[in-house]
């Protein structure tokens, strides 16, 4: 009898930790999964499809359903990530990839070597960097679970260009590929931690989880570590206007809310609910049609250098020193492979007077020169006002062309529409990276340098990491000669969540997964 109580004593006490641990996580945060989170996002995508546009929210949304063989880790080193392993021959020409078995699409297929193939051939197409660096290069299948990269010359940073997190590489459906439109893929479907369940155009994209994820790793590492899906649905709603994510987040009507004004931020960190979450961006610029127009003449871009303060324009742009840095490198100190202090007392230039002179000499005769913007992205606005502002104080007429994002998009191809573009530029983790230094892809403001091209490709196959720091401070002297766009400075970018949102992280864009969301 006594040992019949004991084993019941017993059973009741486990009976009871186990109804305290589930009381327990179901009013924690740690443990909770499930739900619906709710962001509010600054910008309708063009499509989904990351192989035909640099559009960043493509990329911040699409990163989520799709996945590349290769990404970048917290040390910004590429990683293997579809991949299982990758390796380069001796002579740098080739790039042997094994790919992870039993990785599923979102179809329930099984990703190959097929699919790899298709589509890294398929993106090498439609991404200008890929096209210009690899056209003469090849994606071979050598069996189910292997693909080769074959390449016509040694490439030694060619890993970077394949882990690149804007118009990336996403891995497909080899049907899907090959029934692909010349506009973009009709299905949206990758191996990631969401799929695609509904596009509402103008007001939402919802995703939902992806029940057969498989994580790459077992602990978090920037976009090639664990990613765990732990709401069920994950919601964009298009908010393009600034002043009404804000409300919403306050109201909790947003779980997350990007791209806060910087003077909404203090609001925000004074309510107790929420979490103001600061964040490097990139950098601001200004980007010349160098094809057509008066700023195909050196002079006139050199003028403009000359007659726009920069700390007016970041500060115009961005409110406050703690959100900006006021920094000539294309590369920041953080990148200590490649910071060089090249081309700075060209940065630091700001003469109106001499500005004036020059734009006479490139042959500016007071009609108005057109500066492309969106209202989407405030600091855009601002840095074309004050460009505005400031060349009107010399005598130089402009017009701002304003236009929401995804329109916008599709002028800026237009080598007839504009003069100036204001534009942000996401983190790069080298050189090449940054669009528009390169002729030879056809990028927006249409450069066409050739002893730019020329650096380029002496970096690209440098036999050692000193000589390619060295190549790169020749590069960022030479771009601020030729000027194909001013850099004004580096800025921050804030995102607010609610106290109840856990482990939400920003790394190269938002990353939802590992994210949950308690009541």
């Amino acid at each position: 009898m006594k040992k019949i109580f004991i084993s019941f004593l017993i059973i009741f006490m486990l009976v009871g930790c186990a109804s305290s641990s589930d009381e327990t996580n179901k009013s924690g945060k740690s443990d909770e999964k499930g739900g619906t989170l709710n962001v509010a996002f600054m910008a309708q995508p063009p499509t989904l499809d990351p192989h035909v546009t640099v559009a960043v929210p493509t990329a911040q949304i699409g990163r989520n359903i799709f996945e590349t063989l290769l990404g970048f880790n917290e040390r910004n080193e590429a990683a293997p990530l579809l991949a299982e392993s990758f390796e380069s021959s001796e002579d740098l020409k080739s790039i042997t990839f094994k790919l992870r078995k039993g990785v599923k699409f979102h179809n329930g297929k099984e990703m190959t070597a097929d699919d790899v193939v298709a589509s890294m051939e398929r993106w090498k197409v439609l991404n200008g960097k890929a096209n210009t660096y690899f056209s003469k290069s090849e994606f071979v299948k050598e069996d189910d679970y292997t693909v080769v990269l074959k390449m016509d010359k040694p490439f030694t940073i060619a890993k970077y260009i394949l882990a690149t997190n804007i118009n990336f590489p996403a891995i497909m459906p080899k049907e899907v590929i090959e029934n692909a439109p010349k506009a973009g893929v009709e299905e949206y479907i990758g191996t990631g931690p969401f799929k695609l369940e509904e596009w509402k155009q103008d007001q939402y994209i919802k995703l939902v989880k992806n029940e057969d994820y498989q994580s790459p790793r077992k602990e978090p590492d920037g976009v090639v570590g664990k990613k765990d899906p732990m709401v069920d649905e994950l919601v964009f709603h298009m908010v393009p206007d600034a002043s009404t994510r804000t409300a919403g987040i306050q109201t909790g009507e947003y779980d997350v809310a990007l791209n806060i004004p910087y003077d909404n931020v203090s609001v925000i960190e004074s309510d107790a609910n929420l979490e103001a979450i600061t964040h490097p961006e990139g950098f601001s610029s200004v980007i010349f049609n160098k094809r057509n127009g008066l700023f195909s003449n050196e002079k006139a871009r050199e003028a403009l250098n000359l007659a726009v303060d920069k700390k007016e324009v970041m500060m115009a742009a961005y409110t406050d020193k703690k959100f900006y840095t006021q920094e000539h490198g294309l590369l920041t100190k953080e990148y200590v492979s490649w910071y060089s202090e090249q081309g700075k007392e060209k940065y630091d230039a700001y003469d109106p007077e001499a500005a004036k002179k020059l734009f006479k000499e490139a042959g500016y005769n007071g009609e108005k020169l057109k500066i492309l913007t969106t209202r989407e992205y405030e600091s855009h606005y601002q840095t074309a006002v004050v460009i505005q502002d400031n060349l009107k104080k010399i005598g130089v007429k402009t017009e701002l062309l304003v236009y929401d994002w995804a329109t916008l998009m599709e002028v800026r191809e237009d080598d007839k529409f504009y003069d100036l573009l204001t534009m942000g530029n996401i983190p790069v983790t080298d050189p090449t990276q940054i669009n528009f230094l390169d002729s030879r892809i056809n990028y927006t403001g249409w450069s066409n340098s050739p002893e730019i091209d020329q650096l380029l490709d002496q970096l690209m196959v440098a036999p050692s990491d000193e000589e390619a720091k060295e190549i790169f401070g020749k590069l960022q002297d030479e771009t601020w000669n030729y000027l194909p766009a001013i850099k004004f400075g580096d800025y921050d970018r804030v995102t607010a969540i609610r106290t109840n949102v856990e482990g939400f992280e920003w790394f190269q864009g938002p990353s939802f997964w590992n994210t949950t969301k308690s009541n």
